[in-house]
């Protein structure tokens, strides 16, 4: 990352954004919106399909009773969000730009360069990408320098964290203001140093998910058990502590050194497998119905509920509320 002579510093600093533009209103464009709507900024949105509005202020006013559980700032609305008949519009007064696009390098490629030309000079523009790195979607934007990946967790409204990184052109800066927003905005940061595929936690969520696949695949587990393994058992430990310090108490007061020198012998034992499966049709219909046994009849919307419910019963067991941490730092 280098800081260009194209880019200039952004005009406002991450504490006095008000104005957001939020490009591609599907489920994580349009948890974006909710999540920036329940912070208290306004949002102007954009979407090519016919339909978006009106989906977009279902998923709004759907997110909203879980929002209200977690506390809105002063003055949140979704009367606050303006959807824009071209992107133009959108982002003509944003002061950062949040573009969601389905997962297509060459879409990427083409509405970051449209951004860019129609965003005001210094704005950063994020994207939500979940595996492209930034240097292989900059390529035809005029100033790559502003922009930045802002990799977010299904539904942004409600899980903290957001993966930032740029990509060979971006400016140093715009990584950084970016990094300062987020926070700003409320979510937890994770600022990576360099560029890998799948950022940090999806290449952790795609070796748990390929492995899963396996074990479906060769009739060794259920879609059921797999999921009762994790929500009944490191899961719980995991919603607070993560993986690298659960393991090191299982080294006892040696900690992970002690873990170490105990188990590490064991990698080299078949435990896991990291190359994919072959997704034919008997494993993807084995999945599929294997989830719609483990709803038992629920619907999308019922899971979705329980999903939100738990979510917030977990911030709150372990004090990452907003409402407590604002506690914290005031002792």
């Amino acid at each position: 990352m280098t800081d260009t002579v194209t880019t200039p510093p952004s005009p406002c600093a991450p504490e006095d954004v008000r104005r957001i533009a939020c490009v591609g209103a599907g489920v994580i464009g349009g948890g974006w919106v909710a999540h920036y709507l329940a912070r208290g900024y306004d949002v102007t949105a954009w979407d090519p399909a016919p339909d978006a509005e009106q989906k977009l202020r279902r998923l709004v006013d759907a997110a909203w009773p879980a929002l209200t559980q977690l506390g809105l700032a002063e003055g949140a609305s979704p009367d606050r969000l303006t959807v824009t008949p071209t992107l133009e519009e959108a982002v003509a007064d944003a002061q950062f730009v949040q573009e969601s696009a389905p997962e297509k390098l060459e879409l990427k490629r083409d509405l970051l360069a449209q951004l860019d030309a129609a965003a005001p000079a210094g704005v950063v523009i994020a994207s939500s990408t979940s595996g492209y790195p930034m240097t292989d979607m900059q390529t035809e934007a005029a100033d790559p320098g502003r922009l930045v990946v802002g990799h977010p967790f299904n539904p942004p409204y409600l899980i903290p964290l957001v993966e930032v990184v740029g990509g060979d052109k971006t400016a140093a800066h715009a990584v950084t203001w970016t990094s300062r927003f987020y926070e700003v905005a409320g979510k937890s940061v994770i600022t990576m140093a360099s560029e890998v595929p799948g950022f940090i936690a999806n290449r952790l969520q795609e070796a748990l998910w390929r492995e899963a696949l396996h074990m479906v695949a060769n009739g060794e587990a259920t879609v059921k058990e797999i999921d009762d393994s994790i929500t009944e058992g490191p899961g719980l430990r995991w919603a607070f502590m993560g993986p690298m310090l659960t393991f090191a108490l299982a080294g006892g007061e040696g900690g992970m050194a002690h873990m170490l020198d105990h188990f590490g012998p064991s990698l080299k034992s078949p435990w896991t497998r990291l190359e994919a499966p072959e997704l034919d049709k008997k494993l993807y219909d084995a999945v599929v119905a294997g989830c719609d046994d483990a709803a038992d009849g629920r619907t999308i919307a019922d899971l979705v509920a329980e999903r939100d419910q738990g979510v917030i019963d977990v911030l709150r067991a372990t004090g990452r509320l907003p409402q407590q941490r604002a506690k914290e730092d005031t002792k």
